[in-house]
C-alpha cells in the first residue's frame, strides 16, 4: 500500500497540516506525479550534457505548429489577479508574512522557494503561517514583546512551490513496490496548500495562485497542468480554477515560453522575468564553453545588457500575444531606514528599473521591501493609469532570434579582484544566512537569495576553469579563493552560534571542485538542514 510517511519531528500545531486526509492526497500526487517528475529531471541532464558538448539552444522545431497558430490564448486573470502591477516578495514566517498581508502590495508572492531556507520548521510552519492568514487569525509576538497583526485589505496570495528539482527529506513516499523515496518539494509545498486552503481561497473571491519556479521546458509545464487537473477534480473544484504564473528563469524555458503559455493555458495567468536564475541558469548551462560565454562582474550584468533586453522583450510580446501577463523580476536594491542615503541609491536604482519594465509593456513588478512598493507603483501608475494592465501592447515590433538570447559576448564590463571578492564574500554570508534558516537576507544594502548565491559561486567556478586574469592582472585560481575564504574568515564578526565554518565548507565545495554542483541548496540541503525524527517509546 502507497503511503507518504512523516520522518521529520512533529511540533506544536504540525498535525493541522500533516493530517491524515492531506497526506493520502500527498500521496495520490506522488502516486500519480512522481515518475514523470524523475523523466523530466532526466530530460534536463540531457540537455545539460549536450550544451557542455557544443550544441546551442534554438527555438524548437517540433512545437512550430503552435506558435503559428494566431487563435489560442491562456486563461488569464483569475479573480484577485486583474490589477498585478506590484507585488511583494517574501518568505512565509510569521511576521514577514504579516508585513507583506499589511504593505499595501496588490499581490504578495509566499515564497517557499529561493527566499526561504527549506528547514523542516520553515516548510511546515509556513503552511500554519498560509492558513492562519487565509483564515484571518494570523498574529505573532516577538521575542522584544512586539505584536504583530494583519490590519485592512490583504494582497491577493500567489504561492511558490519549490522547483522540480528539490525534495523533502522530512516526508517519503512508500510506493506499490515498497520502496522509499523522498518527497518531492513541488507536490509537498503545492498539495499541502491546495488542500487546505483552496476552498476557503475560492469562498472570499480570489483563488488557489501559484508561482512555477525553475522550469526548464514545455514537458515540465505539462506536468503541473496534469498536477493542477488532478488536484481540481479531486476537490470538486471547477477546472480552470487554479491560476499559475511561471518564472521564465532558466535559459532553456526562454526558447519555449510560447510552448509553456500553451500546455498551461487552461491554468495560465502569465509569466514572470526571474532575472537572478535566469543569469545563473547561462552560466551554468555555458559554464564550459569558452570565453565567448564568460560574463563581467555580476554587477555589470543589468538588465539594459543586449542578451538581457532580448529575454525581456520576447517575454512581454509573448505573454500580450496570448493574453497573458507579463510580470517584471526583482530589483535587488533595498532602502535602508538608518541610512538615507542608501535609501536614495534604492529608490533612484529601483524606479529606473521600473521605468523601464513599464514602459517595455509589463503589467506588474516585484519589489522586496515594502518601503520601495510607493515607488514601483508610480512608475506603473504613469503608464497603466486607470486600467489595470497593458495587455493590448502587443509588441509586434519585437523580433528576437536564437542569436540574440545567447549573445554573452556583447556584455561590456570587466572581471575585477573587487568583483571576485565580492562574489565570495556575499556567496559565503548568503549561504551561512541560509544555514540558520533564512533564506532572504540584507546584504551591503541588497537583496540577496539563493539565485544571487547561485550567481556568485558559479561565477567563481567559470572564471576559476575558464583561466580568467583579472583587469588588475591577477588570474582567479583556487589558491587565490582560499586565500580570499582566509581572510574573510578573520574579518567577518563571529559569534558562537554562527555558521560561517559550515558556510566555507559549503562554498568550497559548490565553488572550488572539479565537478560542478547544479544547485548549492540540494548539496547543502542534504547535508546540513534535514532532521531526523526522535524515535516513538514503545
Amino acid at each position: 500500500m502507497t503511503s507518504i510517511r512523516i520522518d521529520g519531528p512533529l511540533r506544536a500545531r504540525y498535525d493541522d497540516i500533516l493530517t491524515p486526509e492531506a497526506l493520502a492526497f500527498l500521496t495520490e500526487l506522488h502516486d500519480r506525479f512522481a515518475g514523470r517528475r524523475h523523466d523530466e529531471l532526466a530530460a534536463r541532464m540531457r540537455v545539460r550534457y549536450d550544451l557542455g558538448n557544443g550544441r546551442n539552444l534554438g527555438f524548437l522545431s517540433g512545437t512550430a505548429d503552435v506558435r503559428a497558430d494566431p487563435d489560442w490564448r491562456v486563461a488569464g486573470a483569475g479573480p484577485g489577479l486583474a490589477d498585478r502591477r506590484v507585488e511583494i516578495t517574501g518568505p512565509t514566517d510569521r511576521k514577514m508574512a504579516i508585513n507583506a498581508l499589511n504593505s499595501g502590495a496588490n499581490v504578495w508572492l509566499a515564497d517557499q522557494e529561493d527566499a526561504t531556507s527549506p528547514t523542516w520548521t520553515n516548510v511546515i510552519e509556513g503552511q500554519l503561517t498560509l492558513l492562519d492568514a487565509i483564515r484571518g487569525t494570523l498574529e505573532h509576538t516577538s521575542e522584544d514583546g512586539r505584536e504583530y497583526r494583519v490590519t485592512g485589505e490583504t494582497p491577493t496570495i500567489v504561492l511558490r512551490p519549490r522547483g522540480w528539482h528539490l525534495v523533502e527529506k522530512h516526508l517519503s513516499h512508500l510506493d506499490r513496490a515498497g520502496r522509499s523515496m523522498p518527497a518531492s518539494g513541488s507536490l509537498v509545498d503545492f498539495g499541502l496548500y491546495f488542500f487546505h486552503n483552496a476552498q476557503a481561497l475560492i469562498a472570499q473571491g480570489r483563488g488557489p495562485y501559484f508561482y512555477l519556479p525553475k522550469l526548464e521546458s514545455h514537458r515540465e509545464a505539462r506536468l503541473w497542468n496534469d498536477v493542477f487537473s488532478f488536484s481540481e477534480e479531486a476537490l470538486g473544484i471547477p477546472h480552470g480554477t487554479i491560476r499559475a504564473t511561471v518564472l521564465i528563469e532558466t535559459i532553456p524555458a526562454a526558447f519555449e515560453m510560447e510552448e509553456i503559455l500553451y500546455e498551461l493555458r487552461d491554468h495560465c495567468a502569465g509569466l514572470n522575468a526571474g532575472r537572478w536564475d535566469y543569469i545563473f541558469s547561462i552560466i551554468k548551462n555555458y559554464r564550459g564553453r569558452g570565453q565567448s560565454f564568460v560574463l563581467p562582474d555580476r554587477n555589470e550584468i543589468t538588465m539594459t545588457v543586449p542578451f538581457m533586453r532580448a529575454y525581456t522583450e520576447l517575454l512581454v510580446s509573448t505573454c500580450h500575444r496570448r493574453g497573458a501577463y507579463a510580470i517584471g523580476g526583482m530589483s535587488a536594491f533595498i532602502p535602508n531606514r538608518r541610512n538615507p542615503v542608501v535609501t536614495e541609491r534604492a529608490v533612484e536604482k529601483v524606479s529606473a528599473d521600473k521605468r523601464r519594465e513599464a514602459a517595455d509593456g509589463f503589467d506588474g513588478t516585484w519589489v522586496a521591501h515594502p518601503d520601495l512598493i510607493g515607488t514601483a507603483r508610480a512608475e506603473f501608475d504613469e503608464v497603466l493609469g486607470g486600467e489595470p494592465n497593458q495587455l493590448d501592447r502587443l509588441r509586434d515590433d519585437v523580433r528576437v532570434t536564437a542569436g540574440q538570447l545567447l549573445d554573452i559576448r556583447s556584455v561590456n564590463g570587466a572581471i575585477t579582484y573587487a568583483g571576485v571578492y565580492g562574489n565570495v564574500s556575499v556567496a559565503v554570508r548568503y549561504i551561512e544566512s541560509w544555514l540558520r534558516g533564512v533564506g532572504a537576507a540584507a546584504i551591503d544594502d541588497l537583496m540577496e537569495d539563493a539565485a544571487t548565491a547561485e550567481i556568485s559561486r558559479s561565477q567563481v567556478w567559470q572564471w576559476i576553469h575558464q583561466d580568467v586574469v583579472t583587469q588588475e592582472g591577477t588570474r582567479v585560481t583556487r589558491e587565490l579563493i582560499e586565500s580570499m575564504l582566509d581572510d574573510l574568515l578573520r574579518t567577518l564578526p563571529r559569534t558562537v552560534e554562527d555558521r560561517f565554518d559550515d558556510a566555507v565548507e559549503v562554498f568550497r565545495d559548490v565553488a572550488l571542485r572539479e565537478e560542478y554542483p547544479t544547485f548549492l541548496t540540494l548539496y547543502a540541503y542534504s547535508r546540513y538542514l534535514v532532521e531526523e525524527r526522535e524515535p516513538v517509546a514503545a
